[in-house]
């Protein structure tokens, strides 16, 4: 198979020099990558053997960093979101797809969301979406790698959709049982189809960081984008790293190395950063940070799903990307994060799904303090133990969660936000049913309880003191 750019029968080297847009410097790339159609799978044993803990390596190679221009979020919860958990009904779906609009705000940079097709309630699903008439998220599918499934997404009228492409030899060798060039036919046959109707492909590189990047990423890659040269409709990449093997150390080696990932991919294979994604999975704790070293390196679209459901350790979360690109951005672009806890009170509520209560931004705990010198550092200035203006991103005050340790602050942080007293009213710790309440606190931890008090109980209290003291709330 030949090589993009080879070097010709005569020795002469033809490969075209381009410039570099964000150094100006004339580049010409050192190597070509043919697909390395091996006998025996490689399974890095020396970075995965299975019997000990999984090695990070280095070997001290830098990368530049490489921003895109403009960088968004898509979705997965219909999809990978929705494998872990029990199946959505088509409302819910639709009511779930309407605050991913509202949160995405009139830039849409929640650009994408990806569904099933499978059942007829998936498809019930795409068309409730559709009715909705948003441009953003735009609704995509997504297939396994087989004539079967490419039916679907002709029946519906899908414009780009997702296809299984795995590329590790774990999945080549073990679960397809093919060689790396039966697979990349495979592959391009069904890559082939999608264009031949007009179907933008958008290829999942499942298990990419224990894929040989070189000897078969990359050369499958550059007959992803010679397909697009030819048929003048972008081919979109997707790299899936599906074990959350990825690491974002400098220097670390591939197929590790996200960075390197997508390097190789933007330099060496020429996928357009527009057209490149990254998909990460929490395994090893790494899916948020890895996600935003996507962004920094080269790919535009980062992966998400809501509060981070999805397989095994779940997928990156989307609020967490949110809050990422305002941190890298320096704006939020318009995205609305307000509706994050709108969201998950909807999971909570109407869907029966538990988010633990010390889950960042929405988490029932996430903003609350339980220590008293904590507390009373927030009754004097929010800002000392709130990390940022919550009640405005959020509509969420910081809180404290009263106990024997909460100390007058605490009793009186909890007073002003549950009865959500302004400046003029708000009580400080001085006022005298404070001290009322702080009393019959300490005197339910002499009576030996050790659980926190409940919102309720303590409203109870609060309530019956204020009315005999005559302190209006």
């Amino acid at each position: 198979m030949k090589a993009l750019n080879d070097v010709n029968f005569e020795g002469q080297d033809n490969r075209p020099l381009t410039l570099n847009p964000h150094n100006n410097l004339l580049q010409l790339e050192e190597h070509i990558y043919h697909l390395a159609d091996v006998d025996h799978p490689n399974t890095y044993r020396n970075l995965y053997p299975y019997d000990e803990i999984p090695k990070i390596a280095f070997n001290s190679r830098i990368v530049p960093l490489n921003m895109p221009e403009e960088i968004w979020i898509t979705d997965t919860t219909f999809r990978d979101g929705q494998q872990s958990r029990a199946p959505y009904t088509a409302d819910q779906i639709a009511r779930i797809y309407d605050y991913l609009h509202k949160l995405g705000g009139p830039k849409g940079k929640i650009r994408q969301c990806e569904f099933f097709l499978y059942s007829k309630k998936d498809r019930e699903a795409v068309e409730k979406c559709r009715e909705l008439g948003y441009e953003f998220p735009e609704i995509t599918s997504w297939i396994r790698a087989t004539k079967k499934d490419f039916e679907l997404v002709k029946e519906m009228g899908i414009k780009e959709t997702g296809i299984l492409v795995s590329c590790s030899d774990y999945h080549i060798f073990y679960k397809l049982k093919m060689t790396r060039q039966q697979a990349m036919f495979h592959y391009l046959h069904i890559v082939r189809m999608c264009l031949d109707y007009g179907i933008s492909p958008r290829c999942h590189l499942e298990d990419i960081t224990r894929s040989d990047i070189f000897g078969f990423v990359i050369p499958f890659c550059l007959e992803l984008m010679r397909l697009q040269d030819e048929y003048k409709i972008p081919v979109k990449i997707r790299a899936c790293d599906t074990m959350g093997f990825g690491v974002n150390f400098n220097g670390s080696v591939n197929p590790r190395s996200v960075q390197g990932i997508i390097y190789g991919l933007t330099t060496h294979a020429g996928v357009p950063s527009a057209q490149l994604e990254w998909h990460g999975h929490n395994d090893f704790y790494k899916a948020v940070t890895n996600s935003t070293t996507a962004w920094l390196y080269g790919a535009s679209a980062v992966n998400t799903s809501l509060f981070g459901i999805g397989e095994r350790t779940c997928n990156t979360p989307l609020e967490a990307m949110v809050f990422e690109y305002a941190q890298i951005r320096g704006t939020l672009d318009g995205m609305d994060t307000t509706v994050i806890t709108e969201l998950a009170e909807y999971f909570e509520k109407e869907l029966g799904e538990h988010i633990p209560e010390r889950t960042p931004f929405v988490g029932k705990n996430f903003n609350v303090t339980r220590a008293g010198v904590h507390a009373d550092g927030l009754l004097k200035n929010e800002e000392i133990y709130n990390a940022f203006d919550t009640t405005k991103f959020l509509n969420r005050p910081p809180l404290v969660a009263v106990s024997n340790t909460s100390g007058l602050a605490g009793i009186a942080i909890w007073i002003n936000a549950h009865y959500r007293l302004q400046d003029g009213k708000k009580l400080d710790k001085d006022h005298p049913l404070i001290a009322k309440v702080k009393e019959w606190v300490d005197g339910e931890y002499e009576d030996g309880r050790v659980t926190a008090i409940s919102d309720q109980e303590l409203e109870d209290v609060v309530n019956s003191l204020a009315e005999g003291m005559h302190v209006e709330l």
